[in-house]
């Protein structure tokens, strides 16, 4: 059975790498209906998915506002809609605001979890792509990671990915039939390369690529950089960031996976790059990218930060067939064409 007859449901679909792989799936011949509550997102990001990839493909794309913690909601699409395959984004992700406020995060993450896969089993659909992400490797001993090191997690945002890795693991060993790939994401940035979708997170950005943007358009004065005396090239910690358009691809190959691999079970994948970036690098790849100055204010190590973060890509390029191909440059360009084209995100102004 081609893509031509699989309908996916993605869950948190109009946020950031949501609508990247919405688009991609579209383009690629699912049909797919979106689940969010706009609690990080706005609608007009639905919208421009429609817009890209045009009328005809925007006939597959079905939109629903619901919250995965209102089992009603789900029980409401599933009867109506039967449904091949779930891939997994809604969910809370700033690990500060996770430390400050846990309850919100075990609420959202987790019991909307929870109930999404009590509905597919309901409905038998037991096919599932998960977001889950490299902090569930926490501060590794060595790198890079590995998708078989323990796992740990150093913040209540990540124990809530690392849980649910526990969850899926458990789900998939007492009912053999499911099907699980957890995909652990390392650090996305960039944008669609119209410059029509992009990252816009509310209030001030958690991560390092929107915040530097939000410096180079105006919105904020100076980027703030957490830690200049960690044990690296250059005193900055270092991360794997992944563009989102590969990450969005990335998806489909586990999609396909799952659709392929009968014995799969429940495995986990890293993508990234496999390369290590400082954030001073990536401010002056910004910086040349968008010929804009970015003040920088040295400030102290971030509690709960790591040193040094990087994927080893092996298993996903040996079994899911997927290689990332966009290195920092292609990061930071799409990233301004996005930046300069929208300075406050989806609104016109703020």
């Amino acid at each position: 059975m081609g893509s031509q007859e699989k309908t996916v449901l993605v869950t948190g679909g109009a946020g950031f790498i949501g609508t990247h792989t919405v688009v991609q799936l579209l383009n690629d011949g699912f049909r797919v209906s979106i689940i969010d509550n706009f609690d990080n997102s706005v609608p007009e990001a639905v919208d421009r998915v429609r817009e890209l990839v045009g009328p005809e493909l925007s006939e597959r794309l079905e939109f629903h506002l619901a919250d995965l913690r209102n089992k009603q909601d789900l029980e409401d699409l599933f009867s109506q809609t039967s449904f091949d395959a779930v891939i997994h984004f809604a969910g809370l992700k700033a690990v500060g605001e996770s430390v400050a406020n846990p309850r919100r995060y075990f609420d959202n993450n987790l019991i909307g979890t929870i109930n999404l896969y009590e509905v597919m089993a309901k409905y038998n659909c037991k096919k599932m792509v998960f977001s889950s992400s490299a902090t569930v490797y926490g501060q590794p001993e060595k790198i890079p990671c590995v998708e078989d090191f323990q796992l740990m997690a150093m913040n209540p945002y990540g124990r809530t990915k690392l849980f649910l890795e526990e969850i899926a693991r458990d789900i998939q060993k007492a009912e053999p039939e499911w099907r699980i790939i957890l995909l652990r994401y390392f650090n996305p940035v960039g944008a669609h390369e119209s410059g029509r979708l992009g990252e816009d997170p509310k209030g001030i950005p958690n991560n390092l690529i929107p915040y530097i943007q939000q410096v180079a358009v105006g919105r904020l004065p100076e980027l703030n950089v957490y830690g200049h005396d960690y044990p690296t090239r250059d005193g900055t910690a270092i991360r794997d960031y992944i563009h989102v358009m590969d990450l969005a691809d990335g998806h489909i190959a586990a999609l396909k996976k799952l659709f392929a691999t009968e014995d799969i079970g429940c495995t986990a994948y890293n993508l990234g790059t496999g390369c290590g970036t400082s954030v001073l690098e990536m401010v002056a790849a910004f910086e040349k990218a968008s010929g804009k100055e970015i003040p920088i204010k040295l400030c102290p190590r971030r509690p709960g930060d790591a040193t040094e973060v990087y994927a080893s890509t092996e298993k996903a390029e040996k079994e899911l067939g997927w290689k990332a191909k966009y290195g920092v440059e292609e990061m930071c360009r799409d990233q301004w064409n996005w930046g300069s084209n929208n300075p406050w995100g989806y609104l016109s102004e703020p």
